[in-house]
């Protein structure tokens, strides 16, 4: 299998090439694509070297899959390109996640979407989407669903890696020369991930409101999102308040969560997942299952999971996976 990587040294795109490895898929050519200061960098993958190089016409041609986690613009530009010269595209960004015309998948909940492509692309969905939406297709086929309401606390990774570096320098006590925060991080939480729109709404919502309904294929059910950016280094937390279309006892929701592909229960006595333990898992882990003691058919999760595993980079490998029949 020949698969290209556009974005190759970033954070993500080293963590695809870690999972690749991991999982073993059966990968004989690699093309690493990066940005021109990177060019002729060299990595070393699969027992030997490979060297980057910039996109350029004709650099897909030959590729079976395409992994792209270079950032909206690039994949627009790149994308219908890599799919012309007959690659299948999966790409990282928010660039094609809307279009009608491109699946958006999470392969524990709708792989058979990644069939039907178009456009030759397929869209890796938001990082805590991801995660939220494993959570809750497990209890949607258990009791259906009829409104959701999440709150995030995204780590400081998710911004890439001048978010991991700006908290880095102010815990040293330093201002950050680039950082892609509002404001301080280190020993605060920030509620604003992406711009506000005349609503109110951050970009971070707007996705989770957004992609949540068209992962589900549920396009009215009611969705809503606070995204909040915390000073941890690896790993998002989703709090999820969850309202059923039937009765779901807590025993049959963990049953539930507990069964379904991906998800890892972990609520037991006091037991729960934090970021910390799950850093470096392809899990999504849930814990705090509890109904509201208020309000009908309703329940809370907690859910947390690798952001550049399995909200990223393990998320995109397994469509490949499901592809290729790896």
């Amino acid at each position: 299998m020949h698969v290209a990587l556009l974005g190759a040294t970033g954070a993500v795109g080293r963590t695809m090439l870690q999972v690749l490895a991991e999982r073993r898929l059966s990968v004989d050519r690699l093309t690493l694509l990066a940005s021109p200061r990177s060019q002729g960098r060299s990595i070393r993958w699969g027992g030997r070297e490979w060297a980057c190089t910039v996109a350029e016409p004709g650099a897909f041609r030959g590729v079976d899959f395409a992994l792209f986690s270079a950032g909206a613009d690039r994949s627009r530009e790149w994308g219908p390109r890599a799919a012309d010269e007959g690659a299948i595209v999966v790409d990282n960004s928010s660039a094609w996640r809307m279009d009608p015309q491109v699946p958006l998948v999470v392969p524990e909940v709708n792989g058979d979407a990644a069939r039907e492509r178009p456009r030759g692309i397929i869209a890796n969905p938001n990082c805590s989407t991801i995660q939220m939406v494993v959570a809750l297709e497990a209890v949607r086929r258990a009791a259906g669903l009829t409104r959701v309401v999440a709150t995030t606390y995204q780590s400081v990774s998710g911004a890439g890696e001048t978010g991991r570096a700006a908290l880095r320098d102010e815990l040293l006590g330093n201002r950050p020369e680039e950082s892609p925060f509002a404001r301080q991080i280190s020993g605060n939480v920030i509620p604003q991930i992406g711009d506000f729109d005349a609503e109110g709404w951050t970009g971070e919502e707007r996705k989770m409101i957004n992609e949540t309904r068209k992962i589900l294929s549920l396009p009215d059910l009611p969705v809503a999102a606070t995204c909040v950016r915390v000073p941890v280094e690896v790993g998002h937390s989703v709090q999820v308040m969850v309202e059923t279309e039937r009765e779901l006892s807590v025993d049959e929701a963990r049953a539930a969560l507990a069964a379904f592909p991906g998800v890892v229960l972990e609520d037991d006595a006091g037991r729960y997942p934090t970021p910390l333990e799950t850093a470096g898992r392809d899990e999504v882990f849930v814990g705090r299952v509890r109904r509201d003691p208020f309000l009908p058919r309703t329940l809370h999760l907690w859910v947390v999971s690798d952001n550049l595993r399995k909200g990223a980079a393990t998320n995109a490998v397994q469509i490949v996976e499901e592809l290729s029949g790896a």
